[in-house]
Parts: structure tokens; C-alpha cells; sequence
């Protein structure tokens, strides 16, 4: 029996060492299998023996080998049969979500309920099955969940063909795919009842930490993956050939990238680039080659250097936490939860709530990605803003609105709480709304006698004078709105209203994307 090894230096994906007594083969095969690992690393050809324990056990020239069923896909007529599954609630769609999120989200929805949970590979490709019992295992089952990781496209179609609950995705859906559920009696897939935000991933622009470029402009970061620009010393280092790692065609982490930097005007991919499947591989190479570029999730930095980029408008934008979830950070992306509006599964709907609240937020950043949580940030005098704000350039009249803006900033930090706007209009989009409850949570734990303060922005379609006075009404309406949503909880909070128009924009204005994230009402606390 031969035994074929590409790769074995790394675990590429880790292992869920848990019962698999529900799983057991159809029947014992003897003949020749190969377990391949999802990315290729890991490639074993060897005779079946059994499967125990979530594990396949096959007899090579080195003798018999446990391979867990989590780490790799078997192959082969030979290959154990595994009955179909069942569970309480399916999800099928975005492997970002499936594969990052929900193990862990699942086992902490678990320990929310008091419950244990059980995660199991399902010997499908791909797929995992979580069994929760109550009473941390010593009561009655609460529910079973198949997590099946594909595509987000999936998620999409599994809603529509009524096979999953839930769909997992690491894009917004289409229109056309919401048109196509809707007309299908799914109801209205973006109301916040249905469309559900549960992270943000944000992409970082990695280089060696050796390298003394810390920052570059959209423009240079096009020219460097575009092809235009391949010598560091062409954006002020050394002069030293760029090294560019990318990634394969059909990754979504690329799909992202590609789409904002580039937009509708993509290139190919270079062919001087090293192309790598993982985020984990990815900081591995840029660390060890001082000539390095990449990019990887947030999470997965692993010591390489994150780049600050600069917008065409000469706006920084920190590849942090805060930036990300203010949606102020170019690269950035939300993962989604989406379900029909006739689900009619309780088990489901309760994970849903779970996954959304406050109550998830540990887990979610366990698992690598940035929850939505309400963040705090100084506003500080030597900061971007600050600067933005005593720009001699301007005229006399919007330098002195300006002026007024920072003279009162200096007395509050910024929350990362943000509300935004469609043109023209004073209703909040869908995430406004979801962005109350996370509010009145914060702020009804914050001392009695709290200030806070609404400051409403525009973008500069428009006279700049009624674009303040938008800015102010939406300012007023975001303050009201909160005020009954919370129902009393917040007497205690002093509360007052800005507006300060178009300026301090947060993007540029050249794009309706722009203009959107610059419709917006700030939330400030008045400085500790």
C-alpha cells in the first residue's frame, strides 16, 4: 500500500475532537481511500480500516494512521457511507461564516443556555453537526444543527429551495436574489427581522515588519497589484523589487479585496504574483520576505505590519476595530445571517437572537472577527480629524463652522456607534435600526448624569446651509428616536443635538457608496 504526503507542516484546519456516536458507516469497506485535506496540504492514500471516534483509520507502508474526519474529505469507493443526517435547523452558505464563525458561535450559544455542545464532523464534505444538551450535558437534548459550508450564493438558494433555515453569508444579498425569495413568499429578506448582521471582517494590507512603509495611498495600492508600480522605493522605500502575494480566482477574501480597491475596473491577476489559499499562509510568507505585500483577514495578522491606507481625498483610514465598525475602513465587509419570513422553527429563531445580541460578542471575537459592540474612542488634537478641521484652505464662513465643530469635540470621545441616512431622507437605514438596542445597552450602564451628544454630517450634494440644517434634523431625529425606543431606561443620560453639514467628511463624495457612509449621525460622551 503506498502512502502519499504533499504537505504536513501545518494544521490547517483544527481539529473538533468530539463523540461521533451518531455517525456511524453504513458498513466497514476494505479497499484503497485518499483523505485529502480542503486546501491540498495534506494528501494520504491508504487502505480503509475503519472509522472511529470521528476519526478514519487507514494501513499504509508506515503503518495504520488516524486522520481526523475535521482536518480532511475521504475519496473513493471505499469510503464509509454515511446515512443522512437530520437536525432541528440546517444552515448551508458562506464557508467564512460556517467555517470561522459558527463552531464557536454555536458552542457559545451552548454555555448561554446552559447547555453542552457536541460538534461533530459529518463525514460530508464540509459539513458539521452540533447536538446541544441541556443541563451541560446531563439533560434533555435542546436542538441539533447542520452547518453545511459552501458559498454564500448557496445560502441564497438553499433559502429559496426551503432545504436550510438559515443561510450564512460574507456578502449583502443581490437584488435579484431577494426578488427571487420574496416572489417566492420568503417576505422582504433585507428588514432587519430577516437580514441579520452578526460581524464585521475587515481585510488588512499586510508588508514585513522590517519594511518602513506603514502607509499607502488607494492609488498605490492599485498601481502595486495592478502591475504599475513594482519597486518599493516607488511608494518612498527601499529600492528593493515588491513581492506580491494574492489569491487564487475563486477565493471570496480576493473577491473582496478586488472589488474595494478596484471596483467594476479589476485587473487580472499578475503573473509575477505567489498566489496563497490561506490568511494563516499569507502572514507566513510576508513575515519571512522583507519584500512581502499581502492581505489577510483581521484576525490573522500574526506579527506582519498592518499598512494605513489614504483615500483619494487624503483621508487615513486605521485598519482597526473602531474604524471598521463606524463601516469608515475601505476593506471592509459584514457577515450576514439571513432567514425567510414563514420559518416557522422556534430552535431557529432563538439562535438568531442569540447571535445577534450582546451576548455573542465574546464569541465572535474568539473567532477572529470584530462583533458589534459599542466602542470608545479619545478624539484627540493632534489626530486626523483635528487637522481636517484646521485646514487653512477652506473659506472664512465654513472655517468658522469648522472651528465651532472642534471646539466642542475636545470635550467628548467618540462612540463607534454610527447612524446613517439615504439621501434626502431623515429614516435610518437597517442597521441604524439594530444599532438602538446595542445604544441603550451601553448607555444605561454608564454613571447617572452622562452627557452625549448627536452630531448629524451630510454629504456635499446640495447647498452647504441646507445641508447643515439636514444634518442637525437628523441629528434631533436619531436623539428622539433613541429616547422612545428606550422607553424611560435613560433619564438619567443628558442628551443633546449638533449638526455640522458636509464638513468632516469620513469618505469622498465622488461615489454614492462615499456620499452614504458621509450621511451619518455621530455619537459622542462627554470625555472622562
Amino acid at each position: 500500500m503506498t502512502l502519499k504526503v504533499l504537505s504536513n507542516k501545518r494544521n490547517v484546519v483544527s481539529a473538533l475532537a468530539l463523540s461521533a456516536a451518531m455517525l456511524t458507516p453504513a458498513a466497514t469497506w476494505a479497499g484503497e481511500v485518499t483523505l485529502k485535506s480542503a486546501d491540498g496540504t495534506v494528501n494520504l492514500i491508504g487502505e480503509f480500516i475503519d472509522f472511529a471516534d470521528n476519526n478514519y483509520v487507514i494501513r499504509t507502508g508506515l503503518g495504520d494512521l488516524r486522520i481526523s474526519a475535521a482536518r480532511v474529505r475521504c475519496e473513493g469507493e471505499s469510503c464509509p457511507d454515511f446515512a443522512s443526517t437530520t437536525a432541528d435547523v440546517r444552515f448551508a452558505g458562506s464557508d467564512t461564516v460556517g467555517e470561522g464563525v459558527m463552531p464557536l458561535l454555536l458552542s457559545g450559544y451552548a454555555a448561554y443556555l446552559g447547555a453542552e455542545a457536541t460538534v461533530t464532523a459529518t463525514g460530508a464534505d464540509d459539513e458539521i453537526l452540533a447536538e446541544l444538551v441541556g443541563e451541560e450535558g446531563f439533560g434533555d437534548p435542546v436542538g441539533s444543527y447542520l452547518v453545511t459550508s459552501t458559498g454564500s450564493g448557496d445560502a441564497f438558494r438553499t433559502l429559496l429551495s426551503g432545504t436550510a433555515q438559515v443561510g450564512m453569508a460574507s456578502r449583502r444579498i443581490t437584488p435579484d436574489e431577494a426578488r427571487a425569495l420574496r416572489d417566492a413568499g420568503a417576505g422582504n429578506m433585507v428588514s432587519p427581522s430577516q437580514e441579520h448582521i452578526i460581524a464585521v471582517d475587515s481585510l488588512i494590507v499586510i508588508t514585513n515588519p522590517e519594511n518602513p512603509v506603514t502607509r499607502l495611498t488607494m492609488d498605490q495600492l492599485r498601481g502595486i497589484y495592478g502591475g504599475q508600480i513594482t519597486n518599493w522605493s516607488e511608494v518612498d522605500g527601499a529600492n528593493r523589487p515588491i513581492k506580491v502575494s494574492d489569491r487564487p480566482e475563486s477565493s471570496g477574501t480576493g473577491a473582496v479585496f478586488r472589488d474595494r480597491v478596484f471596483g467594476d475596473n479589476a485587473p487580472a491577476t499578475l503573473s509575477s504574483a505567489t498566489i496563497i489559499a490561506s490568511n494563516n499562509d499569507t502572514a507566513a510568507f510576508v513575515n519571512e520576505d522583507p519584500d512581502a505585500i499581502g492581505f489577510v483577514g483581521y484576525a490573522f495578522q500574526r506579527g506582519a505590519q498592518a499598512v494605513k491606507l489614504v483615500n483619494e481625498c487624503g483621508l487615513t483610514m486605521s485598519p482597526d476595530a473602531f474604524s471598521a465598525r463606524t463601516e469608515e475602513y475601505a476593506l471592509q465587509r459584514f457577515l450576514y445571517l439571513y432567514s425567510r419570513e414563514d420559518m416557522a422553527e422556534d430552535a431557529a429563531k432563538a439562535f438568531l437572537d442569540y447571535s445577534t445580541s450582546d451576548d455573542a460578542d465574546e464569541v465572535i471575537a474568539k473567532a477572529g472577527f470584530i462583533d458589534l459592540g459599542v466602542d470608545r474612542r479619545p478624539q484627540e488634537l493632534d489626530g486626523d480629524r483635528a487637522r481636517q478641521l484646521l485646514d487653512p484652505n477652506v473659506d472664512a464662513y465654513e472655517g468658522g463652522i469648522m472651528r465651532e465643530m472642534l471646539s466642542q469635540m475636545v470635550y467628548y470621545d467618540r462612540l463607534s456607534t454610527t447612524f446613517r441616512f439615504r439621501t434626502g431622507s431623515q429614516a435610518l437605514d437597517p442597521r441604524g435600526l439594530l444599532n438602538l438596542a446595542r445604544l441603550a445597552d451601553y448607555l444605561e450602564k454608564q454613571p447617572e448624569g452622562t452627557k452625549i451628544l448627536f452630531v448629524g454630517f451630510t454629504d456635499d450634494v446640495g447647498a452647504f446651509d441646507s445641508n447643515r440644517d439636514l444634518s442637525i434634523a437628523r441629528a434631533q431625529q436619531v436623539m428622539a428616536t433613541l429616547t422612545e425606543f428606550s422607553a424611560g431606561r435613560l433619564d438619567g443620560v443628558q442628551m443633546a443635538s449638533a449638526g455640522y453639514g458636509e464638513v468632516a467628511p469620513s469618505a469622498c463624495n465622488t461615489t454614492e457608496n462615499e456620499r452614504r457612509i458621509n450621511r451619518r449621525v455621530e455619537v459622542w460622551i462627554q470625555s472622562e
